[in-house]
């Protein structure tokens, strides 16, 4: 279970680019194949940290593929998912058994969804509705958009098509345009063509000197007076002040009143992920909820090993990983404009020194690749810790994005 297997994530897109789920799926140490026990506790371990007692669903408004067997649609753990943000994928052989059917029909009734792989396009019928929400379909080949159109047309009415692999955002557009609904592949590592605006605009160029003075301690009355340059960060800063996850107690109306109030740590993290969201050359919401994550994760990985005063350098290392995508930049260029200690930049350029190993294990977890088992042993770094850590940034970054 979470002893032997770790978490590999992908993200699925829908047809405006947006975020809507991600697929968890176990990936065993050495690429052994995961048996049908350790996927069945892939429920309850998902369970226990993404549903929480008093806050409920972490991951918002994100639905959760999850690979499954036909043991899981009757194991408790499942009832403590959201069942309209549950789906659970299973082979369309295991239809061929009625006791599967039968519970099948029984999980759908409660509202869990069921997303159907190895399906061939002829056999999709308005028969599978009772049994399915989505229909996996698989491209092969280089003619994508033509496999799409096959798939659009045999698409039932209540079916939600998911296409895979769509690794680039030409088969994405033709996908999209066909009507399939939701996609994965390896969209979130790639920047969306079409603006050719490189570098930093005027908004990113005044949180890169906002950062620069808070790593040098300048005093409140100077940050102050950079912020008042753009209103639009102004607001930004006293909505987050403001917000009911930041707790202030009372309505914060002074830019120097949010800054003592947020303390120069959290301002540089903020500032950090502002500078990649105010992106606007390549940029995709994938790209960029991606970066949280990792930034996240580099961060809990490397906490384990590491004192707690690296985790900014950590999340910073993790954060900006993409920020070269993000920019439109090489990365080299990325850090000759943005000062950075020696160990991060290293971390970036090399995936070495201190921080990089943590770095190339967060950016492994969303891969399906037998690196994850490797580097996290390198790092003496258990399943267990790994996966905890994983939940717990991808549910941070929902927070930190909404």
């Amino acid at each position: 279970m979470h002893h032997k297997n770790y978490i590999v994530r992908e993200p699925l897109l829908d047809g405006a680019q947006r975020v809507i789920g991600y697929e968890l799926l176990w990936q065993q140490k050495g690429g052994h194949p995961v048996l049908d026990a350790d996927l069945e506790q892939l429920v309850g371990f998902v369970a226990e940290h993404v549903q929480h007692e008093e806050h409920g669903w972490l991951l918002r408004d994100k639905l959760l593929f999850l690979d499954a067997v036909p043991a899981m649609l009757s194991t408790d753990a499942l009832f403590a998912l959201p069942p309209e943000r549950t789906v659970l994928s299973l082979q369309a052989r295991t239809l061929m058994d009625p006791n599967t059917r039968a519970a099948v029909q029984a999980v759908r009734a409660g509202g869990i969804g069921i997303s159907i792989r190895g399906l061939e396009v002829g056999h999709i019928t308005k028969a599978l509705a009772p049994y399915a929400s989505h229909v996996e379909m698989r491209f092969a080949g280089i003619n994508v958009a033509e496999q799409a159109r096959t798939y659009a047309a045999a698409k039932g009415a209540s079916l939600r098509m998911v296409g895979r692999p769509v690794s680039n955002w030409i088969d994405y557009d033709a996908c999209a345009t066909l009507g399939l609904e939701a996609f994965v592949g390896k969209l979130h590592l790639t920047p969306r063509p079409g603006n050719p605006v490189k570098g930093l605009n005027p908004t990113q160029a005044i949180i890169l000197q906002l950062m620069q003075m808070v790593q040098n301690n300048d005093d409140i009355p100077k940050l102050e007076g950079v912020l008042k340059r753009d209103p639009a960060l102004t607001y930004k800063l006293l909505r987050n002040i403001n917000s009911a996850g930041f707790g202030a107690g009372r309505e914060v109306q002074s830019i120097r009143q949010a800054i003592a109030l947020m303390g120069y740590a959290p301002l540089y993290r903020w500032l950090t992920l502002l500078l990649a969201s105010a992106s606007t050359s390549g940029y995709s919401p994938v790209l960029m909820e991606t970066a949280v994550v990792r930034g996240r994760l580099t961060e809990l990985l490397g906490l384990h090993a590491l004192p707690k005063a690296e985790g900014e350098n950590l999340f910073v290392a993790g954060m900006f990983s993409l920020l070269d995508r993000l920019l439109g930049l090489p990365m080299k260029e990325v850090l000759d404009t943005i000062p950075l200690p020696p160990e991060v930049v290293k971390a970036l350029l090399t995936r070495e020194g201190m921080y990089g190993p943590y770095l190339a294990l967060a950016e492994a977890c969303e891969l399906s690749s037998n690196l994850v088992g490797s580097l996290a042993a390198g790092l003496n770094l258990s399943p267990l810790e790994v996966n905890k850590a994983h939940l717990c940034a991808l549910a941070w970054a929902q927070a930190v994005t909404a």
